[in-house]
């Protein structure tokens, strides 16, 4: 079984995504870090983040040492992810290891949940079941706001704001793999729900659909 969510930054369709993977036992890909680690290695190396041959080639060297969290999940990070996710080259040497891992899950796993931009429409367009996770842009910049405030970044409300707009901006408008809800991907707004409530809506659809009888509690190993 694979089953994708995309959504805009800071929707809650990661954690969506792990609690699911959990209760239905199956691997997770975050893909959104892979653009990150490629941000991070941007950032590393100090090349232009716009120069598509040189961020491209930054690629190779992800697997030379694990990324800390905390860099990972930098607004630097993110931001960068953002720019370097529409160009063509980056994207299509992630696609390949994006498609194997949901066609060959790692540890045995019988089916696996990602979570992006484009899962849906580009890189598993016959997933099972799809997700289309959203929610308001204030609602969205004040959980990173927080997020970043409890990690110790000092910015502001309206930085975090004007930020995700942005970003909003770009990967709607990328020539790439847009953003965009697949046609068949059920749309889950989190503006007004908490994580548990999100979680026990997708459980619910992903129950009807594979016929399958799984609380909305995360299975025991």
């Amino acid at each position: 079984m694979v089953v994708a969510l995309d959504g805009p930054a800071a929707s809650g369709k990661g954690t969506l995504a792990r609690k699911l993977a959990e209760a239905f036992n199956l691997a997770h890909l975050d893909t959104g870090a892979l653009y990150r680690s490629v941000a991070v290695m941007v950032l590393r190396s100090g090349i232009p983040e716009n120069d598509e041959d040189a961020v491209a080639a930054t690629i190779a060297q992800m697997g030379a040492g694990s990324i800390p969290e905390r860099e990972l999940r930098s607004e630097a990070a993110g931001r960068i992810a953002s720019v370097v996710a529409a160009m063509p080259k980056v994207r299509a040497a992630l696609l390949a290891f994006q498609r194997e891992f949901a066609a060959s899950p790692p540890a045995g796993k019988e089916g696996a949940v990602l979570d992006g931009r484009d899962i849906g429409t580009v890189v598993c367009p016959q997933a099972d079941v799809k997700f289309f996770v959203t929610a308001s842009v204030e609602e969205r910049a004040r959980r990173r706001h927080a997020e970043l405030q409890s990690r110790g970044e000092s910015i502001t409300y309206e930085a975090v704001l004007a930020d995700l707009k942005d970003r909003d901006a770009r990967d709607r408008s990328r020539a790439e793999a847009p953003l965009k809800q697949a046609e068949d991907a059920v749309l889950l707004d989190t503006t007004e729900l908490d994580i548990e409530a999100a979680f026990r809506q997708a459980v619910d659809v992903i129950a009807r659909r594979k016929g399958m009888g799984v609380s909305a509690s995360p299975a025991r190993p």
